[in-house]
């Protein structure tokens, strides 16, 4: 079979896995790069700011780790502002929604960033940005207080009492615009990371990858488990919390919205490398305001497959297309199994 011809077979198999028609499985896969890289250009940027907003803004610079579209803008007329232009991809009702979850932790005085201006939304150059104040900040302390301070600031989370403002399904990644959403999300974005190199995977590699899709496939995506306002992103510091004069500050809130909590909480779980003072701090931090049922301790580790899936998906893709085909690092099983372990026994004491 030509590549050609085994691409379209693969196009069909990620039609019928994620119900899409063949037209829309395609561009799934063919859009995944121009979908996710955005790179506004600074000027642009300072301009349409000035013109939107009357303010005088006199500098743009990249302050994300990993995000080209994250500018902190300087102002010769008041504090810095923080500037997301995010991907044209991303449609404007997204980004609407992050200001209204933004404005209900404000009336819930949860320790978040805070919109620069009441209309922080505005459209730019075929992509929609938003405004919040700078934060100024340093990054979590390392070992167990980073975790204690981050298991904190989830069960604040989650305890808080929901409303119909805060409505749209959350807890994906979302790197992908077009997965946005319930943490399902980002298993159905995993095999659109590895569906799109399927043709490009060594013989040599062949077994392993086809179990990695199946485990993609048979995850559990905490359906059914008790839900909460999730972060979506937390334990991604220090793009997700700094600590600033008041104290802790959760910031992001792209993947935030109604999901299942234990996803939250079994990526931050995933973090502690089987730490026992992290897992400790993490789990006494969270259960101050947030107690786990039975059942979340029961699928904890299925739960925690999530995030690590979707990571190594994402590696998956590029490292594939930058290499050729070469070998890449696979996630460790055992270490999910023992950190779920951990967690539920830090539970029981």
């Amino acid at each position: 079979m030509t590549r050609d011809g085994s691409f379209k077979k693969v196009v069909r198999r990620h039609a019928k896995e994620t119900g899409q028609r063949y037209t829309e499985a395609l561009t799934d896969l063919e859009g995944l790069g121009t979908r996710m890289h955005h790179e506004p250009t600074a000027e642009r940027l300072l301009a349409h700011l000035r013109d939107r907003y009357g303010i005088d803004p006199v500098a743009a610079t990249k302050v994300s780790v990993h995000k080209t579209y994250v500018f902190r803008i300087d102002r010769n007329d008041g504090d810095p502002w923080i500037a997301r232009a995010f991907p044209p991809a991303r449609p404007r009702a997204g980004v609407e929604g992050d200001a209204t979850i933004l404005r209900f932790l404000e009336r819930h005085d949860f320790p978040a960033e805070r919109l620069a201006v009441d209309d922080a939304v505005s459209d730019f150059d075929g992509s929609a940005v938003l405004v919040t104040r700078h934060i100024q900040g340093v990054p979590l302390p390392d070992g167990a207080e980073k975790f204690a301070i981050m298991g904190d600031l989830l069960g604040r989370l989650h305890a808080l009492p929901l409303d119909e403002s805060v409505s749209r399904p959350g807890g994906a990644s979302g790197e992908d615009p077009s997965r946005e959403g319930t943490p399902r999300q980002d298993l159905l974005a995993t095999l659109s990371f590895l569906d799109a190199v399927d043709t490009k995977v060594a013989a040599a590699h062949r077994r392993r990858f086809e179990q990695i899709r199946d485990q993609v496939r048979s995850a559990d995506d905490g359906h059914g488990l008790p839900e909460a306002l999730l972060h979506g992103n937390l334990l991604h510091a220090p793009d997700h919390a700094v600590v600033s004069e008041q104290g802790p500050v959760a910031i992001n809130w792209k993947a935030s919205g109604r999901g299942p909590r234990l996803a939250d909480f079994a990526y931050l779980m995933w973090g502690t490398w089987l730490n026992e003072e992290m897992i400790d701090a993490g789990v006494n931090a969270y259960r101050r305001h947030v107690e786990l049922t039975d059942d979340e301790l029961d699928r904890l580790e299925a739960v925690m497959y999530i995030r690590p899936l979707y990571l190594m998906g994402f590696d998956y893709r590029r490292h594939i297309d930058r290499h050729h085909g070469g070998e890449v690092e696979w996630f460790d099983p055992e270490y999910i199994r023992a950190a779920a372990a951990a967690t539920r026994a830090a539970f029981r004491k």
